[in-house]
């Protein structure tokens, strides 16, 4: 039995940083289009639009009832076999581990955060709305200058422990191969053996981004609970 020694994480901190920064790269892609695409969703259920809303609830229904893991597997196998069959040769179109990751996750987290935004558009007075209209506002512009701003202060704190989830979530990725913390963990495992070290590291690391996250987070409801205090 190996004698624990952590000076094999030293020499290996640049390669573990390097699948970090593929894990912090993810989250922020899909942060970033989750919130774009999830915007999208909540308000065409929120204003009722005909068909697309509808089709908006059975997307996210979707979404949220399937394990992300099996999303992941879906997309990298039958997307491609599904293109395939639609090209002229029926050749299966190969997407790659990355682009799958990339796409599946900005598609999945946009179902998560729909829900948190269409809850803060239900949350907030609709007379104001009505009120942006007196003011001669059309509605595209009630919603980008008075609904969604305050709708994005009341749900940043919820927002913001999606995306902690979201950041443990990628670790998933290293089903499909792809060298994320995890995965570039595993691999130097795979070569030296040390598992306890290269485990307990991850986890620290773990522990620390979503501690500070979770700080953060505290810090968010505290000020949203004294600014609702002060309304």
């Amino acid at each position: 039995m190996q004698a624990i020694d952590f000076t094999v994480v030293l020499q290996a901190w640049p390669y573990l940083c390097s699948g970090l920064a593929f894990s912090l790269a993810l989250t922020a892609t899909a942060f970033t289009a989750g919130i774009v695409l999830g915007t999208g969703l909540a308000l065409a259920q929120h204003l009722e639009i005909p068909v697309l809303g509808h089709a908006d609830r059975i997307y996210i229904a979707t979404m949220r009832s399937i394990p992300l893991i099996l999303v992941l597997f879906w997309f990298f196998f039958l997307v491609p076999i599904i293109l395939g069959s639609l090209s002229p040769d029926g050749r299966p179109i190969s997407i790659g581990p990355t682009s799958t990751a990339f796409i599946t996750f900005c598609l999945f987290e946009a179902a998560y955060y729909s829900e948190i935004i269409r809850v803060g558009l239900r949350a907030l007075n609709r007379g104001q709305v009505e009120a942006s209209h007196a003011l001669g506002l059309t509605t595209p512009q009630a919603y980008r200058y008075v609904v969604l701003p305050q709708v994005a202060r009341t749900v940043a704190p919820i927002v913001l422990s999606q995306t902690i989830i979201l950041f443990q979530d990628t670790s998933l990725v290293y089903v499909l191969s792809l060298t994320d913390l995890v995965g570039a963990a595993s691999k130097l495992v795979q070569l030296n053996g040390r598992f306890v070290e290269l485990s307990v590291t991850v986890a620290l690391v773990y522990l620390a981004i979503c501690s500070l996250a979770s700080h953060c987070v505290a810090i968010l409801k505290r000020r949203t609970a004294a600014h609702a205090a002060q309304r």
